[in-house]
């Protein structure tokens, strides 16, 4: 996209993030016609979507058609790994799969992704062939689904799930998690020029400062591990800013509550809903500190350094 086509997608895709979530946004979505972005400009459109679509607490399946279309598969929704993990969800039993793994709002047709004899395929199976429970945790605005059940492993077709899949999944995660912690750093900021304490706004106070100095940063290295992992194209990048993504959407939520202090605690505050999204999505396809611990893993294994990002 040139710039002034790229701002006013932007724009529109911020309005609907604004107004709709769930269903509503997803009819939105494709009013505005972006899954045609998504195939004819993927970073424009992933970034673009998931950036507003965090910074606005809003839900989609959007990351269910990423997914797919690294994986080039026909299905209307993915089944995930279980929490903080980015492996296949599913495994060979016989001639069947059995499924353990979550799911976002999934209808219809789902795709299960499984690692039989040291080869990623991956079947098609009805939903309703499934057992589908819905996960009550610390975000009950996220319609995360729990699936487990037994599929006909009949014919599983070849994928590229760990170096398509699983590192489009994460980009498009880490861009949600950036947008959740700008929204978290905004509310932060605000707070601290409004509220005052002895004659002067707190934030006039080197302390405050401080956290909100140093939940930028964090954000603005998620966002050029980001950048390089888009250049690069390559798994380990990826997870990388998926990492530092998780990871500075933490920073900004301990920060930012600092800041607000006892308001921020209130579910009158909007405050909350940021933290409570960014501790789910950072456990998506790979926690911070599962993929950190992996990456260092890695490093010890192989003794190389993943290459430079051309600059």
């Amino acid at each position: 996209m040139d710039a002034d086509v790229r701002e006013l997608f932007d724009r529109s895709i911020r309005e609907a993030t604004d107004r709709h979530t769930g269903d509503a946004l997803d009819a939105a979505l494709t009013d505005l016609g972006w899954h045609d972005a998504l195939a004819s400009d993927d970073r424009d459109a992933v970034s673009i979507l998931f950036t507003r679509q965090g910074a606005s607490n809003a839900t989609s399946s959007a990351l269910d058609a990423v997914m797919l279309d690294a994986l080039s598969a026909t299905a209307d929704a993915i089944v995930l790994p279980a929490l903080g993990d980015w492996s296949a969800p599913a495994a060979r039993m016989d001639d069947r799969l059995t499924v353990d793994g979550l799911a976002l709002a999934p209808r219809g047709r789902v795709a299960i992704a499984a690692m039989v004899n040291g080869k990623e395929v991956a079947v098609t199976a009805d939903l309703g062939d499934l057992d589908v429970a819905p996960v009550r945790g610390i975000d009950p605005a996220l319609p995360l689904v729990r699936v487990r059940g037994s599929v006909d492993a009949t014919g599983a077709l070849p994928i590229d799930w760990s170096g398509a899949a699983v590192p489009s999944g994460q980009r498009a995660l880490a861009h949600e998690l950036t947008g959740a912690s700008r929204a978290m750093l905004e509310l932060a900021r605000q707070h601290a020029l409004e509220r005052e304490q002895f004659g002067r706004p707190i934030a006039m106070f080197q302390a405050v400062r401080h956290r909100l100095a140093e939940t930028l940063v964090a954000i603005e290295t998620a966002e050029a591990a980001l950048d390089g992992a888009w250049i690069d194209g390559s798994a380990v990048s990826a997870a990388m800013a998926k990492a530092l993504a998780g990871r500075g959407a933490r920073t900004a939520a301990r920060h930012c509550q600092q800041v607000l202090a006892g308001i921020g605690f209130t579910t009158e505050h909007p405050l909350h809903l940021s933290v409570r999204r960014a501790l789910v999505l950072d456990q998506l396809l790979g926690s911070s500190k599962r993929l950190t611990s992996e990456l260092g893993a890695r490093l010890i294994e192989t003794r190389e350094l993943p290459p430079l990002v051309p600059l």
